[in-house]
C-alpha cells in the first residue's frame, strides 16, 4: 500500500477518522511512501513551529514501518503526466505536487494508494479500500 501525506497528517494531527488510517497500516503487508510526501508532512508539520511534533512524525514512521522510498526518474515521469492529465486548474482531481508523487508511486509499483480526500478519487489510481466517511 502506498501512503498519501494527507493519511499519515490525518493519524498525527489526531483528526476524526485516524482510526482508518491507522487500521489501514495495520491490515496493509507493506507500506511505502514516496520521499517527496514524507517530506511534505514534514514541511506541514515543521510549519507549525513544535519541535515535538517534528519528532513524533519521524517516530511514527519509524514505529509503523512505513518504508520511505526515493523518488526514480520513472516516478518524476508519471507524476508529471498526473499533473498534465489530474493537476490543479487542468482537472477536476485537482492534484499538487506532492500528490502527483503519490499517484506516480502508486501508479509504477501497482499497489493501491491509501488517501484522504476525495481528489485521488477522481483520478485512474487504485485505492485501498477504506470505509465511506461517517454521514451522521
Amino acid at each position: 500500500m502506498i501512503v498519501d501525506t494527507s493519511a499519515l497528517l490525518a493519524i498525527l494531527y489526531q483528526e476524526e477518522d485516524a482510526d482508518i488510517y491507522v487500521q489501514a497500516l495495520v491490515d496493509a503487508e507493506t507500506s511505502r511512501m514516496s520521499a517527496a510526501n514524507f517530506l511534505e508532512a514534514a514541511i506541514n508539520i515543521d510549519a507549525r513551529g513544535d519541535p515535538e511534533a517534528s519528532r513524533q512524525l519521524d517516530n511514527f514512521v519509524q514505529r509503523s514501518g512505513i518504508a520511505i522510498v526515493d523518488v526514480t526518474f520513472e516516478q518524476v515521469q508519471v507524476a508529471r503526466q498526473a499533473y498534465l492529465d489530474f493537476g490543479k486548474g487542468r482537472h477536476k482531481a485537482a492534484l499538487n505536487f506532492g500528490d502527483c508523487f503519490a499517484y506516480a508511486l502508486a501508479r509504477t509499483t501497482g499497489e493501491p494508494l491509501l488517501f484522504k480526500g476525495n481528489d485521488f478519487s477522481e483520478t485512474d489510481v487504485a485505492s485501498w479500500p477504506t470505509p465511506p466517511p461517517d454521514q451522521g
